[in-house]
């Protein structure tokens, strides 16, 4: 399976997403502290952090025995750059020049 494959079948995922805004609330949380706020199992998170790491969207960094999850918004970044980029800059020209004309029009 290819990263861009891994990444978005991350993503596909509501309970992935939804670990993700933990992190994104409060990084570098271990596991039992990102159980407290979710309806699932512990083994539940822990097969979605194990997909979120292999889509590089978590990063892990042990403090002794504790293993902390941090978010990784690079992959996030590079989706954002190659598929949803490229669509702004006709969309924001479009307004652009639609607040011309009306502003030419309101001078009439």
């Amino acid at each position: 399976m290819s990263d861009a494959d891994l990444l978005f079948k991350a993503l596909a995922d509501p309970g992935r997403r939804k670990l993700m805004d933990r992190l994104h609330a409060h990084d570098g949380q271990t596991l039992s502290e990102l159980c407290q706020h979710l309806d699932m199992t512990r083994q539940g998170v822990t097969q979605h952090l194990a997909l979120l790491e292999a889509a590089n969207l978590v990063a892990v960094r042990w403090r002794g025995r504790e293993k902390l999850h941090f978010l990784n918004p690079v992959p996030l970044q590079e989706i954002y750059d190659r598929w949803i980029r490229k669509f702004e800059r006709p969309r924001l020209k479009a307004l652009r020049d639609l607040k011309r004309r009306l502003e030419e029009d309101g001078e009439d």
